[in-house]
């Protein structure tokens, strides 16, 4: 059995509405989130230009999106020469003056042109996807030779090493999570699995003693001991909680005046989740993770229905993301995992964030809409030349 894809003409076009339909809801929850914390002045220094970026990034992204499904990603791939160079020196100027640290951020990773401000790791996660899955493809017969496997692991370390030097260490780990989904649906063969956990470690154990600084091991330490330090490190993660417990089962509602509402800082971007469970309530929050399951499962399950393996590296990517994307703030938020800037997709305050994401589905949306008309995961080519 030499592939699981049978090679057949694309049928008529057509968008995978599930999946489009629940990325928006969420979209459209956040500006709701937004304009609530807005109008109730919870926080300072949220004013109503956070709200209609959101909006405004969300109609972009769907249109964006509608528009990359109608795109053959075969041909989005092939110019690989002109969008990697491009998101390479993005990320490049953050370390010239261009860059910019934000208040209270650990990491100098956006860049201020002035007119706009944007975080160029967010385009780079699609450059990654696209040309990795393009490399994949190209190379998925040999890829286990040494050689190959070499080029392949220096693709990955690319984004990741560059990321990482920002000290923007949860973005790396979402590059590494893509990474490890995209490489692991190809033909890896066995012995590069087993040798991973060995790697993996020797990898931890380096960024434990070069890499990481005091105050990121202390916010990793204080998960192994947890009330030690609740004026600092732990501050956040535990209004975070008591923000989510005041909730209740059904919520307080979206607009129930500001003196009932627990102020969590970064309660716009990071730590959203915590006001959904504020005005949601139980019910409302867990509805919330249901349509991001939703989401990763449908992405997951159109990985399976691609035209060919380019298009099933490139939906695993997708994958990759939005998967690592959602464990990992969900974590942060529950204080199971360290305080690390990961935002919340589709939910999350941030325009530059938002249209990438949507930017990356448009890129699902295009693997589903060029599908091929059947698919038998058990399609023995040889039974085709008989």
């Amino acid at each position: 059995m030499r592939s699981a894809f049978k090679k057949l003409p694309a049928e008529k076009h057509s968008i995978d509405i599930g999946l489009l339909f629940a990325v928006t809801l969420c979209a459209a929850i956040s500006s709701l989130l937004i304009y609530s914390i807005v109008e109730n002045k919870v926080l300072d220094g949220i004013g109503s230009s956070y709200w209609k970026t959101q909006l405004f990034s969300m109609g972009v992204g769907v249109v964006g999106a509608v528009i990359m499904s109608f795109i053959d990603y075969h041909k989005l791939v092939k110019l690989w020469f002109i969008y990697a160079p491009a998101a390479l020196l993005l990320v490049a100027l953050t370390f010239t003056s261009l860059g910019y640290q934000r208040e209270g951020a650990d990491d100098k990773a956006w860049l201020n042109l002035g007119f706009i401000m944007f975080q160029p790791s967010e385009t780079m996660k699609l450059v990654f996807i696209l040309t990795f899955s393009y490399h994949l493809s190209r190379d998925e017969e040999e890829m286990n030779k040494p050689s190959h496997m070499a080029l392949l692991i220096a693709h990955g370390l690319l984004p990741i090493g560059l990321v990482g030097l920002q000290g923007d260490y949860g973005t790396a780990i979402v590059f590494a999570a893509i990474f490890a989904f995209m490489i692991c649906s190809a033909n890896i063969s066995w012995k590069y699995l087993l040798a991973a956990p060995f790697v993996i470690a020797a990898g931890i154990a380096a960024m434990w003693f070069f890499l990481l600084g005091t105050e990121h091991k202390k916010r990793i330490l204080i998960l192994f001991h947890p009330g030690s330090d609740p004026e600092y490190i732990e501050y956040q993660q535990d209004l975070g909680l008591a923000a989510l417990k005041s909730g209740g089962v059904f919520g307080k509602g979206l607009f129930s005046g500001n003196e009932e509402y627990i102020a969590v800082p970064e309660m716009h971007n990071d730590f959203i989740y915590t006001y959904a469970g504020q005005v949601f309530g139980f019910v409302g929050s867990m509805g919330l993770l249901i349509v991001l399951m939703y989401i990763c499962l449908k992405i997951f399950g159109d990985s399976r229905v691609t035209r060919d393996h380019l298009g099933k590296y490139i939906c695993m990517g997708a994958f990759g993301l939005v998967f690592s994307h959602c464990i990992m703030n969900i974590g942060m938020v529950l204080k199971v995992a360290p305080v690390i800037g990961v935002p919340l997709p589709f939910l999350s305050a941030g325009g530059t964030a938002m249209i990438s994401m949507y930017a990356v589905i448009g890129l699902v949306l295009s693997t589903y809409s060029h599908r091929a008309k059947n698919y038998n995961v058990f399609y023995d080519e040889d039974e085709d030349e008989n």
